[in-house]
């Protein structure tokens, strides 16, 4: 195609065609111009036809994680108001169920000691998207910007309460380690269980402390689930 382009001017140049030969030149050129504008739009279209796919891709894995992420913390949730309401038993009747129903006492000791359950998020979508940058391209701006506030601020809080609850939990578990191992009540005075309450009471505060932001999680992932 360059050699026939090329043989044609040659040819206007030997028969002194200078005019005729100038208005091709320019024609050649708008040509090339118009070539390389189609090129530079066919690639931006193709790149932002990859962008795109790559955003619905993390939208949708976004809402993989959340979904598990919300069944986990509603785990969380329904187990610190079972410990809740259990405490709220021996808050009230401890020192007479010691006195007149230990079996009972250690029944509710044993489902109260059972486990303890920490939320950790699944990153993996968000983190991708972090790792190269790609979440700034993103042309969902209010979505891109509530995941960020989401992970960022309000799973980074979560994290945090849920070590301060542990930190808690070990606390109680190793000092009352013989409750969880054998599943009975020691013998103890009444200033003993007074004190037992009271490391119960520490350790519940953080965990509906703890309840109270995985609620407020549950709220604002439904707002990405459902509106996205």
């Amino acid at each position: 195609m360059i050699k026939f382009f090329r043989k044609i001017r040659q040819k206007m140049l030997t028969k002194n065609k200078f005019s005729k030969y100038l208005i091709y030149a320019i024609g050649e050129i708008v040509l090339v111009v118009i070539g390389i504008l189609l090129a530079l739009s066919v690639n931006t279209w193709n790149e932002t036809r990859k962008q795109d796919i790559v955003e619905k891709e993390f939208i949708n894995g976004i809402k993989i994680d959340l979904a598990q992420d919300k069944d986990y913390i509603n785990l969380i949730i329904k187990q610190s108001e079972r410990k809740d309401s259990l405490y709220n038993i021996f808050s009230r009747d401890i020192h007479h169920m010691y006195d007149t129903n230990r079996t009972l006492l250690d029944s509710l000791l044993r489902d109260y000691f059972t486990s303890q359950r920490t939320f950790y998020p699944i990153s993996g979508s968000f983190q991708s998207a972090i790792s190269g940058n790609e979440i700034s391209k993103f042309k969902n701006k209010d979505f891109s910007n509530t995941v960020t506030k989401l992970y960022n601020s309000i799973y980074t809080r979560l994290i945090d309460n849920g070590k301060s609850v542990d930190d808690r939990w070990f606390y109680l578990t190793r000092k009352y380690g013989h409750i969880r191992r054998t599943g009975k009540i020691p013998d103890m005075n009444q200033s003993e269980l007074t004190k037992f309450l009271n490391d119960l009471y520490d350790y519940m505060y953080g965990v509906n402390y703890l309840k109270n932001n995985l609620s407020e999680a549950i709220v604002e992932i439904d707002k990405l689930l459902v509106k996205y």
